[in-house]
């Protein structure tokens, strides 16, 4: 009964930070002006969004499309952008993207992987999703040559 409880907790606790988190990325791509950066990590450069806030991809998607809705997208909050994204310190344009959501936003790619949040990651540094199995696959980080980094 005890893991119960504990379990129902930490489900709670991610939900309301997802929220918050999801607030942070909507908000950072409301502005038409969403921005994907390079940044050094313990897992060697990665990429982060424009508040050094790292972000992930999902093995799961195919051909550059999202199957995180729902309560994958609460734990894993989608990087939103009106209009194209831009190119950061380290980032290769070519390699950045969008694509279009069930919901009709768009979501940034690169290399054709959707990027995502993890709730957890609150601070410029935090890779706490890094090999994650959640809802039904693995997230990793994306090296700035759109790569997966397996390691950590």
């Amino acid at each position: 009964m005890k893991h119960w409880i504990k379990l129902l907790a930490a489900v709670v606790v991610s939900t309301a930070s997802a929220a918050m988190v999801a607030g942070f990325a909507l908000a950072n791509g409301t502005t038409g002006g969403t921005t994907v950066a390079v940044a050094k990590s313990r897992l060697g450069p990665i990429l982060v969004d424009s508040r050094g806030i790292t972000l992930y991809d999902f093995v799961k998607d195919k051909r550059g499309t999202s199957s995180c809705y729902g309560a994958c997208a609460a734990l894993w909050p989608p990087l939103f952008a009106k209009g194209k994204p831009h190119a950061g310190h380290g980032v290769r344009a070519s390699l950045l993207g969008t694509t279009r959501r069930k919901d009709g936003k768009l979501e940034v790619t690169y290399n054709h992987h959707p990027l995502y949040y993890y709730v957890s990651d609150r601070k410029p540094g935090q890779t706490t999703g890094q090999r994650l199995n959640q809802f039904g696959g693995l997230w990793w980080v994306l090296s700035p040559s759109g790569k997966e980094i397996h390691r950590g």
